[in-house]
């Protein structure tokens, strides 16, 4: 098992890994069609987002949940 500390990284790992997915599906489905090699195209749009997207929410995760605490109350 992963130790607790690293929940966020994990986190941040899979909401990442799976919004890419989809959203690259989507965006490449919606530009695109379905082509001869869709699937290569969609896979390889989806790592290249991928590899911004989680070191991105890494980095802006603890900002948003510092903004979100001041617009938040009990």
């Amino acid at each position: 098992m992963i130790p607790k500390r690293f929940e966020h990284v994990v986190f941040g790992f899979f909401l990442t890994f799976m919004m890419t997915f989809l959203i690259a599906g989507i965006v490449n489905f919606m530009a695109l069609g379905i082509v001869p090699g869709f699937f290569t195209i969609w896979f390889w749009s989806w790592m290249s987002s991928w590899a911004v997207a989680f070191p991105s929410v890494l980095f802006v995760a603890p900002l948003t949940r510092r903004i979100v605490a001041k617009l938040v109350s009990d």
